[in-house]
């Protein structure tokens, strides 16, 4: 009887494991890597096409860990051999969640970017191929009144053409993680960013070596490659939606007159 009463313990817990764990998949059409609508890369060869091309965003819950996987339409390549474990260089990935009520509105400095009011964020998960360390410093620094909605994982990897980290759940709120409304903002790794920006690379009126190009040379456009739009199921319609969420206005001493709005999508 002992030996059944362990075998019954251990499919006991196995189902209990499989019942925290859950997973959310959001997909992202191909080819719209262009904000809202004719950014272009900087000219620099590190800079592959669809290497800001966002493919997937999966949310995976294992027990008390969440573990955000991005993928891109590029191979990932550590051409400026970034410190291990990352093994990627030019991307940068914010994941914007709304886990509950209140929240933020107001975007990571150097994004450009807005929320709707019913839309704002609770966290934004950030995944660097920068050290954990630098992540937060940049934070602390830079834009120490969101620090406590800023979640680094200790270790971000790159492998084949997906960037993941995993964190701790009870960092990220209460709640199923597959009724939580998400956000991904593409951009890229930028080791000497501006005074005000985190860690985030500018877009300017004309492309440059380490420049996005399409925008304005003032910040009052989004510094955004690629989101998630629509229904995010991989659709060809979601690339006017991004467009349109990116849309901007300038007034003409180059301050934002409307600033692009962020949308959650949920699934």
């Amino acid at each position: 009887m002992s030996g059944t009463r362990i075998a019954l313990a251990a499919l006991l817990a196995v189902a209990a494991v499989a019942a925290r764990a859950q997973e959310v998949v959001f997909k992202d059409p191909t080819g719209d890597d262009k904000g809202p609508g004719k950014y272009v890369y900087p000219t620099d060869p590190v800079y592959k096409a669809g290497s800001f091309d966002l493919t997937e965003l999966k949310v995976t819950q294992k027990g008390d860990k969440v573990t955000f996987a991005a993928s891109v339409n590029s191979d990932l390549e550590d051409p400026w051999a970034m410190p291990a474990p990352a093994n990627f260089s030019v991307q940068m990935v914010f994941v914007f969640l709304q886990t509950g009520k209140g929240g933020l509105t107001k975007g990571v400095p150097g994004l450009n970017v807005q929320f709707a009011p019913e839309d704002a964020w609770n966290k934004v998960v950030i995944l660097a191929p920068q050290p954990a360390g630098r992540v937060k410093a940049e934070v602390r620094d830079k834009a120490a009144d969101l620090q406590p909605s800023v979640v680094v994982p200790a270790e971000t990897i790159g492998k084949g053409r997906t960037i993941s980290g995993t964190v701790d759940k009870k960092d990220l709120g209460d709640g199923d993680i597959t009724k939580w409304g998400y956000q991904v903002v593409m951009q890229s790794n930028e080791g000497f960013p501006d005074k005000a920006d985190v860690l985030t690379r500018k877009v300017n009126e004309y492309e440059g070596q380490h420049r996005f190009g399409g925008g304005t040379d003032t910040d009052c456009d989004p510094h955004v490659m690629d989101l998630l739009a629509g229904k995010a199921v991989g659709d060809k319609s979601e690339i006017e939606a991004q467009y349109k969420m990116l849309a901007y206005e300038c007034n003409a001493d180059g301050t934002a007159k409307k600033m692009a709005t962020l949308k959650m999508i949920r699934k």
